[in-house]
């Protein structure tokens, strides 16, 4: 919270403002309130600062327009995100208002592909640290390093064990990078203010041996428990939440597949949590299904679809799939139906023994198949998913298999970062002849075939997960269901115009990300409300409240 009043109080006066504002240097060094060379003559004779910055007063403007300079003289995106990074850490105001002035831009520096290495080097790059470090050692005092954080209104945790980092695998701490690049893609995107924010890595150790033989690794040396004692520490760290912040809403991100999957089942009914890969990766498919079928025609209950990859991932699009059928009056089984999945040892089926109980419901009575085209043939879906993380996996006799089945094949390889992408762009359009419809997970150029020029999408869960936390921060919503998610997904999906349709792409352009994703938490508020899961008193106008709580990057007047 601003050292200028705390959240829900009323504003400060003058007097207030003169005696709670740091001065000189502190101020400098505080990037909430720090304003680098925007302070006015008065608050620098008034703080303490004439001597300590330039005589030059900068607007606004100009502060971007130095920032746009230095930024690129920088070589690589990697040298791009480090320089973006010190920026949240000495003028946290700037940092946003350059983000939101050209989201399409900056949203992969921030986050997607960018974080992927940025996350691989963590340890080599790092400045500041951010957010908290919670360590299986400090168990039993869990509660106590919660205590050591300023804010004391914090309304969302993005929270990760570091153990499945985008398509990476273990990073162990280098994990760190994902929930500080989700909580500014919160703000950025979506307005929610970033005192609320809070980044959180659970470091229970990693198994990968380079990082814990790698000198500068800055996490817990060792390797990571059993599944008893992680559960024993999450519970520990929810329930020291739940106490030191009881608004908070928890994003669980990147866990190991199996742990998110009993760890969203565990928490889901009890307190405000979501899990990204799970429910956001759903969503964000919904939403690109529904967004393809603009294009190609037909209904939901119409579609087969097949993934490639059974994780949780897969499974949560699944079930979503399954949820959004159900709501619109299709039995769950018949809806299950229509979901085939594919993993390292073939198609789910039947007569597998080798299955999670949260595959089950998926392996449908068919032959064993080990062939990815082989199930293609023989299921004759209308969509592919690729959530397997496997480069190239979408190869030219699966495109051509799809191309053959369906005059417009939906092509949807959504693994990041986009050297795990199943194929690019580029692949599926020449192997499809220019008919598949395509969206990926990581972002590719437009493509030049023909005459035309196709525009990919890129399924990014950016456009889901913000939209959701921007709902639940204004109603305090005590639960997030999978309803939210549905509504975040039409919402996402009803705003793609004809204009952008008939270029291929099925997603809103990054250029209106704020648009998007207030429409979009709109949808979802009235989700919140119909259902009794606010906190606060419903508004008149649903829209114009969210509005009212949407963060602004906006110096404030320190005297």
């Amino acid at each position: 919270m601003s050292r200028l009043r705390r959240l829900n109080d009323s504003p400060a006066t003058e007097d207030d403002k003169m005696t709670s504002t740091p001065r000189g240097l502190a101020l400098l060094r505080d990037p909430r309130l720090n304003k680098s060379t925007a302070f006015t003559e008065a608050e620098r004779e008034a703080l303490g600062l004439v001597g300590l910055v330039p005589e030059g007063i900068d607007s606004e403007d100009t502060q971007v327009k130095r920032a746009l300079l230095q930024l690129g003289q920088k070589p690589t995106d990697l040298e791009k995100y480090i320089f973006l990074s010190q920026l949240q850490d000495t003028d946290e105001t700037l940092f946003y208002r350059l983000l939101m002035s050209d989201p399409a831009t900056f949203l992969p520096l921030v986050y997607t592909p960018t974080v992927g290495e940025a996350c691989l080097q963590f340890g080599h790059i790092m400045r500041r640290p951010k957010g908290l470090y919670i360590s299986i050692k400090r168990k039993g005092h869990v509660r106590d390093v919660l205590r050591n954080w300023p804010e004391r209104d914090i309304r969302f945790m993005v929270v990760t064990s570091g153990q499945r980092i985008l398509g990476l695998g273990d990073l162990g701490a280098n994990g760190m990078g994902i929930p500080i690049g989700k909580l500014a893609l919160y703000t950025a995107c979506a307005g929610v203010p970033p005192q609320v924010t809070l980044p959180v890595l659970i470091d229970c150790g990693t198994n990968n041996e380079a990082l814990l033989r790698d000198p500068l690794y800055l996490g817990l040396r060792q390797t990571r428990p059993e599944i008893s004692q992680l559960d024993e520490f999450v519970e520990e760290f929810i329930t020291a939440v739940q106490t030191e912040f009881p608004n908070c809403c928890v994003q669980f991100e990147d866990w190991a597949g199996v742990d998110a999957v009993r760890l969203l089942a565990r928490y889901r009914e009890r307190i405000c949590c979501f899990n990204d890969d799970i429910q956001g990766t759903a969503a964000v498919a919904l939403a690109g299904i529904l967004g393809a079928l603009r294009i190609t025609g037909g209904k939901l209950s119409e579609q087969t679809f097949l993934f490639l990859g059974a994780g949780s991932a897969g499974i949560g699009i699944a079930d979503l799939l399954t949820e959004t059928l159900a709501l619109e009056g299709i039995p769950r089984e018949k809806a299950r139906a229509r979901t085939w999945l594919f993993d390292v040892n073939g198609l789910l089926e039947s007569s597998r023994k080798d299955l999670a109980d949260f595959q089950k419901p998926y392996a449908h009575p068919h032959a064993p198949v080990k062939n990815f085209v082989d199930a293609i043939e023989s299921i004759k879906p209308t969509a592919i998913i690729g959530v397997s993380t496997v480069a190239k996996a979408f190869n030219e006799g699966v495109i051509k298999a799809m191309a053959r089945i369906n005059r417009r094949p939906i092509i949807f390889p959504y693994s990041n970062p986009t050297s795990h992408s199943e194929c690019t762009a580029e692949e599926a359009y020449r192997w499809s002849e220019g008919r598949a419809v395509f969206a990926s997970g990581s972002p590719f150029p437009p493509v030049r075939f023909g005459d035309r020029t196709l525009v990919p999408g890129q399924g990014n869960n950016v456009y889901i997960f913000p939209a959701i936390g921007m709902a639940v921060y204004a109603t305090r919503a005590k639960l997030i269901t999978d309803e939210m998610f549905i509504a975040a997904a039409r919402a996402v999906a009803e705003q793609v115009t004809k204009a952008e349709l008939d270029v291929g792409l099925i997603y809103p352009p990054q250029s209106e990300i704020l648009k998007t994703e207030l429409h979009a938490a709109q949808r979802v508020a009235e989700v919140i409300f119909a259902r009794g899961l606010a906190r606060v008193q419903k508004p008149s106008d649903i829209g114009a409240f969210i509005q009212s709580e949407t963060y602004k990057p906006e110096y404030p007047a320190l005297i």
